[in-house]
């Protein structure tokens, strides 16, 4: 039997929620063997706003795939397992992480995930969307507080996204590290993304030529912060 690629692409920030450019949605799409595959927008972590899923289809039904969403206000189904199997693609979004968590693991959805992944759906999404792959986030989802968020465990270690577009994460994140609170892990900048094949960080892409991604891990009680040139996607 052929080896599956286990494929996770976690964005700092971008795609078509926050930037005009296609070019990481272009990206993640060109990851799928099919000429149209088909990507679902699950848009949990914004309570399943009109305005999200709206835009998401505004901006897919430019690309060359078959779009779809699953809303669990709404679900499309109630074999969410078969829905979510049928993918190609699962393209996650941003907002509030801890709900996302918590509405995923009492629908079960957590595991019908992970199982999509290791059979070679490919995992992406921005911010929450790339937060809740990992073992553990930094998070905003409590209002005012930037707090260690258990999550998913699909990829090893910690993650944090909008690196550069909301500057208290990084000394958050270099304290929080400093004190032992959180684990090693990855910062992406606005419009970079981490593109994993198994627990592997495979590429690094950026629809933006100055954005960065960092490596970031306490060494003999000193944080090292590690620049990680992304390839500018044109």
């Amino acid at each position: 039997m052929a080896n599956i690629d286990k494929q996770i692409v976690a964005m700092g920030g971008g795609g078509f929620s926050m930037e005009e450019t296609p070019l990481l949605d272009q990206y993640i799409l060109g990851l799928s063997s099919q000429a149209r595959p088909k990507v679902c927008f699950l848009p949990t972590a914004s309570g399943d706003s009109d305005k999200y899923i709206e835009r998401f289809y505004s901006a897919f039904t430019q690309l060359s795939c078959i779009p779809s969403h699953l809303s669990l206000f709404k679900p499309p189904t109630s074999d969410l397992r078969s829905f979510v199997m049928a993918q190609d693609i699962i393209y996650v979004g941003g907002g509030n992480t801890k709900n996302l968590i918590v509405l995923w693991k009492e629908w079960g959805l957590d595991k019908i995930l992970r199982e999509a992944w290791e059979s070679g759906v490919i995992l992406a999404g921005l911010s929450a969307g790339s937060i809740c792959w990992f073992e553990e986030g930094l998070s905003d989802s409590i209002p005012g507080q930037m707090t260690v968020l258990p999550c998913l465990g699909f990829l090893k270690g910690s993650n944090c996204p909008h690196y550069d577009g909301e500057p208290e994460r990084r000394l958050y994140y270099h304290r929080l590290l400093s004190q032992g609170l959180i684990s090693p892990g990855y910062a992406a900048d606005d419009g970079v993304a981490l593109h994993f094949t198994g627990d592997r960080l495979e590429k690094i892409v950026s629809s933006r030529p100055q954005a960065k991604a960092y490596r970031l891990e306490k060494i003999n009680e000193i944080i090292k912060e590690t620049l990680l040139e992304p390839t500018y996607l044109q």
